[in-house]
């Protein structure tokens, strides 16, 4: 297993993210210092339908992706022939989407001969942390390192021992923090995303008012949300029967459920950190942009914490194109070439 002190040797990777309904692409150096990433969102799109649309995504990334590879590249002050690798997501994600992604990289690779390596989406939001936009983002994870992956499917705790090593503790038996987050808020009457509309509502409200369930889940690492937004639904319910949202107190609900949500993510981070004494966590994935959780993570937890830059929270292609670079200088690439195939439910 190598050391993660050993000196990795330079190179330049291009990734591409698809997954969902972000169409990415960055170039990052060493695996540490994003030289571009552009992120083309479809949130506004998909706000009228209170969720993601697959078909339009997948529609939309064609109509965008070459663009945005290329001003990845402009940015970046490069040309394809000066990178050394494409990295692209092969999933999880929405098949449609992936396959958009997965065949530009493959057109790419093949009229530029260079290597390409199909990266797991859930592996690149824990190579957020290892990466800064301008300049590298203070020290590196130090390894074994617990890993809290939160984020709109997925709410996952990972124990990392070495670089592209992952031993899976436990993960969401339902709803994913961040799925979570869009209901109540579509519950509440809030804006599509959720998670940022919840934490501008929590801001003004009491997180004491509305007494609401943890699933603790006592002898596993896993989460449940479902009992919680089922509990918020009963409140809502309860002080306006004919569920209209400008009769609730929003920002005492939005604050109680935002808190309930820490609290649970929090707490079983803090218990297996203690069992499996890691030295260090990492946190990634959309719902690590949230004030209330990033705020009670340094609070709480005495290791240090690595949390991406905001921009890297969602997601983003310099995430991918970094775990792509450990992979092609470790020689690690079991996935990889223009064989490749998206894997929609591909687990980490």
């Amino acid at each position: 297993m190598m050391s993660p002190r050993k000196k990795l040797g330079p190179a330049r990777i291009l990734g591409i993210e698809t997954s969902c309904d972000e169409t990415a692409a960055a170039v990052v150096e060493d695996g540490r210092l994003a030289l571009s990433n552009v992120v083309a969102s479809q949130a506004e799109m998909h706000a009228k339908y209170g969720g993601v649309f697959p078909e339009i995504a997948s529609r939309q990334h064609i109509k965008v992706i070459d663009s945005v590879v290329k001003e990845a590249l402009s940015q970046a002050h490069l040309e394809l022939a000066d990178i050394d690798a494409i990295a692209v997501t092969r999933g999880p994600g929405l098949p449609g989407s992936l396959v958009v992604g997965l065949n530009m990289a493959k057109g790419l690779a093949l009229g530029s001969r260079k290597p390409l390596y199909g990266i797991n989406h859930l592996e690149g939001h824990l190579y957020s942390a290892w990466v800064g936009l301008g300049e590298v983002n203070g020290n590196p994870p130090q390894f074994p390192l617990l890993a809290l992956i939160v984020s709109g499917g997925h709410t996952e705790l990972v124990l990392m021992k070495d670089h592209l090593s992952y031993q899976r503790l436990g993960g969401t038996l339902d709803d994913a923090a961040g799925e979570a987050f869009d209901k109540v808020a579509r519950l509440l009457g809030l804006a599509y995303p959720g998670g940022p509309s919840i934490q501008k509502a929590a801001e003004s409200g009491n997180p004491a008012a509305f007494s609401l369930p943890r699933a603790w889940l006592p002898g596993t690492w896993d989460f449940s949300f479902s009992g919680l937004k089922t509990a918020v639904l009963h409140q809502i319910r309860a002080l306006a029967p004919d569920e209209d949202p400008s009769k609730l107190p929003t920002a005492d609900l939005a604050a109680s459920f935002q808190e309930a949500v820490v609290d649970v993510l929090v707490g079983k981070t803090q218990k297996a950190l203690d069992e499996f004494g890691a030295k260090e966590v990492l946190v990634a994935g959309g719902v690590s942009a949230n004030k209330a959780l990033r705020t009670r993570l340094q609070a709480d937890l005495k290791v240090p914490v690595h949390l991406p830059p905001l921009a890297l929270c969602t997601d983003n292609a310099a995430m991918i194109a970094a775990a792509g670079y450990y992979r092609h200088s470790l020689k690690r690439a079991p996935f990889s070439g223009l064989e490749m195939d998206i894997e929609p439910g591909w687990a980490l």
